[in-house]
């Protein structure tokens, strides 16, 4: 497909060419119809348009499901000060070493085909099972509501500073997902 910009004209793959008139679709109706949108919106309907789909399984809440979209996408990225930007108010001091753990943990699989199981109800936290079909990784993570403002923020547990603990999942997490039923036996 060829595509002309003022004077000049390139060539761009029709799926790419999609995902990017999608995305500057949505950043347009996000910015020009309402105030009420910020930077967390815009920076969520760019990733929306350029990452492939997540698979799920369970019941994630729209924040829940959001957050752990970005996470996987910043993943993909290999952009550790993005993902470090999802982390709570809680261990900020493990932010920047735990996303680069995961980076160099996750990254070639989060660029592929994965799944996120959302267990048990969502409402203000999740534990989210991220399955990495292309290399055969799982990764669990903890996500949560941090209050504030007029707009409930959604942020993630990252208290993973050693590489170890960052690429081992919890002994409860099954090999596939649906296997307990999105429900955490414990």
């Amino acid at each position: 497909m060829v595509v002309e910009v003022g004077n000049e004209r390139a060539t761009a793959p029709p799926g790419r060419l999609r995902a990017l008139t999608a995305s500057a679709l949505v950043i347009g109706v996000l910015t020009g119809c309402s105030s009420e949108y910020d930077a967390d919106d815009v920076r969520y309907a760019t990733g929306y348009g350029s990452h492939r789909p997540l698979a799920v399984v369970g019941y994630p809440s729209t924040g829940s499901l959001g957050i752990t979209q970005e996470v996987v996408w910043q993943l993909a990225d290999g952009n550790a000060g993005e993902l470090a930007g999802l982390g709570d108010d809680y261990t900020v001091n493990a932010h920047e070493k735990t996303a680069e753990n995961w980076i160099a943990a996750f990254r070639k699989g989060a660029g592929g085909k994965v799944t996120a199981e959302f267990y048990d109800e969502g409402s203000v936290r999740q534990t989210v099972v991220l399955y990495f079909h292309d290399t055969g990784q799982m990764k669990d993570i903890q996500v949560r509501v941090i209050g504030g403002g007029d707009k409930d923020r959604w942020r993630v547990v990252m208290d993973e500073p050693d590489p170890a603990q960052a690429g081992t999942p919890l002994p409860w997490v099954p090999k596939s997902p649906g296997e307990l039923g999105s429900r955490i036996v414990r």
